[in-house]
Parts: C-alpha cells; sequence; structure tokens
C-alpha cells in the first residue's frame, strides 16, 4: 500500500495511537504535533491523507483544513478531523473548512481503519 498519511495532533500519545493502527494496516505514516508543523510537512512532502485534531496550539485543525484547501496541493486531499468537540456547530465548522468526514473521539481502531481505507480508497 503506497499511502502517505499525515496525523496532526498535539497529544503524543493519539498521534502514536493512529500510528499504531494505520501503520500496522499497512500505510505510511508521519505526524506533526501542531498545524505549522503540519504545513511545512505538507509543502515537503506528498501526503495521500490527513488526520487532525481540532484544539492544539499555534493553529487549530479548522484554520489547518482551511490552509490546505486554499494550496493546490491540498485541495483534492482527503482530511478526516477526529476531535473532542462533539457538537453541530463544530461539525459544520470543520466541513466548512474542507473536511471531507468528522469523527468525535475516541474512535475505536476498527473504525478507524475502515473509514481510512474508504477515502483513500483503499481495498
Amino acid at each position: 500500500m503506497s499511502v502517505h498519511i499525515l496525523v496532526v495532533d498535539d497529544s503524543s500519545t493519539v498521534r502514536g495511537y493512529y500510528t499504531s493502527i494505520l501503520s500496522k494496516a499497512g500505510f505510511a505514516v508521519d505526524h506533526a504535533a501542531n498545524g505549522y508543523e503540519a504545513l511545512e510537512k505538507a509543502v515537503k512532502f506528498d501526503y495521500d491523507f490527513f488526520i487532525v485534531d481540532i484544539n492544539m496550539p499555534k493553529m487549530s485543525g479548522y484554520e489547518l483544513v482551511r490552509q490546505l484547501r486554499e494550496d493546490e496541493r491540498g485541495v483534492g486531499v482527503p482530511v478526516i478531523i477526529i476531535s473532542t468537540e462533539a457538537k453541530d456547530s463544530d461539525r459544520l465548522e470543520g466541513y466548512r473548512a474542507g473536511a471531507n468526514l468528522f469523527l468525535v473521539k475516541p474512535v475505536k481502531p476498527e473504525r478507524l481503519l475502515f473509514l481510512t481505507k474508504i477515502i483513500a480508497g483503499v481495498r
């Protein structure tokens, strides 16, 4: 499998959790601790997929997704927002920013893997 995913979350535990699940399934996984670090990596590497938290220092996940969508390299790249924020207004904001899917933490490993494969177009 040649899908390269960037996991963006300020929690090293969460980044490790997602990385473990996805890498065991054959995805190439990189990670960033905040939106600025993610944007720096997105300029240097071609990612096929982003998993983004909302509440991060320096730049929110919403702003990160907006900036990814403003850059031609990020326009069509799938984004899943995974957050503890569960209100309809949070979901709406995520979709307005350009997310393909909005999930509420905690996400079970099998659900994360299943939805990632569907959105990434992997069987």
